[in-house]
């Protein structure tokens, strides 16, 4: 292939496949089923192994292990998966595990992401596309982690948790409760502090519609009725708002985990 860089101290086995433009730094190893497409860049003292995939123009940093072996005691070898995503962003010392026979065998991760320092993606683990995991953030086996969500530094994520699109989780945060859609989650254990204002306004979302947002997670978290009752009236009440269907398909779903609630007499701010 056109313009690969390997550096004469980096082992490549002779499985691997590279892209047009890769570059792989000094020190690095990268395992004989590992696919790196295009524009690839192992900055140096990188490991790549397992039947790992990385999409086009990610740069992985030093010290960076992916795809070795899941942190689980019922791995017994089997030939599970790690794909990432491209134009991604792996920072020092981060560690990403591939899939589980117990976990449908596959650990993604989306396209625009980046993982700061010291991050860690679990087996198993279902992360979006633009996806900011500050210093420190550890995402448990069989979490799912919807796109544009932000994470402060050192947060631990459940096992099975899940985390809805435009989501937004304060430093030093354990999310061991599902988080909704355009939420933000605060605390240990965390709870929810009202919407992600500010990251949908970033993000371009009308006026109007963030509105009608606050009206209905008002009115989904208040103190009348049950979590179900309050969220069934809302489904008809805001049947034409797509960011409230959002929250409540979200909440109808939930099978693993609670959902993440407000403390008692809070209120949005």
């Amino acid at each position: 292939m056109s313009g690969i860089l390997v550096h004469p101290t980096a082992v490549v086995a002779s499985g691997a496949r590279l892209g047009a433009g890769v570059k792989v730094g000094p020190y690095c190893i990268v395992g004989e089923h590992v696919v790196l497409h295009d524009n690839v860049e192992l900055i140096s003292h990188v490991v790549v192994e397992g039947h790992t995939t990385v999409g086009a123009g990610t740069r992985i940093f030093p010290f960076a292990s992916v795809g070795h072996q899941p942190q689980d005691l019922k791995f017994h070898g089997e030939a599970s998966r790690l794909e990432i995503g491209e134009r991604c962003t792996i920072r020092e010392s981060v560690t990403i595990n591939p899939g589980t026979e117990g976990g449908g065998m596959l650990t993604k991760i989306g396209n625009d992401c980046l993982l700061m320092a010291c991050s860690h993606v679990a087996h198993d683990a279902h992360v979006g596309n633009n996806v900011v995991l500050a210093n420190y953030v550890g995402v448990a086996g069989h979490a799912v982690i919807g796109d544009y969500v932000r994470f402060g530094g050192m947060c631990a994520v459940h096992q099975f948790v899940r985390i809805g699109s435009h989501a937004f989780i304060g430093a030093q945060s354990m999310i061991d409760a599902d988080v909704i859609p355009y939420g933000m989650a605060l605390g240990n254990r965390a709870r929810l502090a009202g919407l992600n204002l500010v990251g949908l306004k970033r993000s371009g979302f009308e006026r109007e519609s963030i509105h009608t947002l606050r009206a209905a997670y008002r009115m989904i978290f208040s103190s009348e009725g049950t979590l179900r009752e309050r969220v069934d009236d809302a489904a008809v009440m805001f049947k034409d708002a797509s960011l409230v269907q959002d929250v409540v398909s979200f909440i109808t779903s939930a099978k693993d985990r609670p959902i993440c609630l407000p403390r008692a007499g809070s209120e949005e701010e």
